[in-house]
């Protein structure tokens, strides 16, 4: 399967970097907020979001999801 040019997490609109909450990013690992946080099986633990790396993509990318400038 090709790679959709220009496909990549840290381009889009849904990519987090924590750089806005003033938490320092590790490398160029991101979060995905593209859907809600994946439960915890324990009934008292936290959702979380997909930790993926700049360079990630996935199926969801479009050019109209690029991050705004």
């Amino acid at each position: 399967m090709a790679m959709t040019q220009g496909a990549a997490c840290n381009s889009c609109r849904y990519f987090d970097d924590h750089k806005l909450n003033g938490a320092a990013a590790k490398g160029d690992e991101g979060l995905c907020r593209y859907n809600p946080p994946v439960s915890q099986p324990e009934p008292q633990g936290h959702g979380l979001w997909p930790v993926v790396a700049g360079q990630d993509w996935c199926g969801h990318f479009t050019a109209e999801q690029t991050a705004a400038e």
